[in-house]
């Protein structure tokens, strides 16, 4: 499941939260999608970080997960599974304004993937992107690679690293590309446990190792939200 198509949802009303019964139906018609291997959908928490702030949580976002970018790029052309689904989302949803990109994804080591969720929660995931530009991306992301993701290890209850590099794709969906030059996602067991990872010894190496960073534009981007995540298939 190494292809990733990641859709962010935002209304205008930021405090705006999407009924149970609509993101339900969301749900039901994504998770029917042919060759889909696994779903993730998240809704907004609220989380601090010792170094930012960057405003609420979108209203909503889904990463799908496709072992091959055939299967993911069949699903989102025209008459694909989802180009489908899209025409017939709650109406909640298209009053959003919303964004697409297709990503490789790339997983990284944890000491303990196991999360430690209270019955009736969801974990969570800092999200973070990068959606302005590097002077040498070869260099930029060589070094991200070689250096960010074994600090988060050291995360105190770091439960999942995802980071995901830029790639090509075709699609025929009515919502706005983006080409963000990385992403990353880091799962905790919730919004208390990124709070706590956000203010350990571990964030400030993290921002040491940032300071170090090749040049780049656009600085990057947070927001904590809870994850609800399927799996289909073998």
């Amino acid at each position: 499941m190494r292809f990733s198509y990641l859709v962010t949802f935002r209304h205008p009303d930021a405090a705006l939260r999407i009924d149970a019964a609509a993101v339900q139906q969301l749900i039901s018609m994504v998770n029917a999608t042919p060759g889909l291997g696994r779903a993730r959908y998240y809704t907004p928490e609220s989380a601090s970080d010792f170094y930012t702030d960057d405003g609420p949580s979108p209203t909503f976002a889904m990463q799908l997960d496709f072992e091959k970018i055939e299967m993911l790029e069949a699903a989102i052309a025209e008459a694909g599974h989802l180009h489908v689904a899209a025409q017939a989302l709650p109406p909640i949803f298209a009053a959003c304004d919303v964004e697409q990109q297709v990503m490789l994804r790339r997983p990284f080591p944890v000491a303990d993937p196991t999360p430690a969720v209270a019955e009736g929660a969801l974990p969570c995931q800092f999200l973070v992107h990068y959606p302005g530009h590097a002077e040498d991306f070869d260099a930029w992301i060589n070094y991200y690679l070689t250096h960010h993701p074994q600090i988060m290890f050291d995360f105190p209850g770091v439960r999942e690293i995802e980071i995901f590099t830029r790639l090509d794709w075709l699609d025929a969906m009515p919502w706005r590309r983006v080409h963000y030059m990385q992403r990353n996602k880091l799962m905790f067991d919730s919004a208390v446990a990124i709070t706590e990872a956000m203010h350990s010894p571990v964030r400030h190496r993290m921002r040491q190792d940032f300071e170090q960073f090749p040049p780049f534009v656009g600085s990057n981007i947070h927001h904590p939200m809870s994850a609800r995540t399927f799996r289909f298939g073998p």
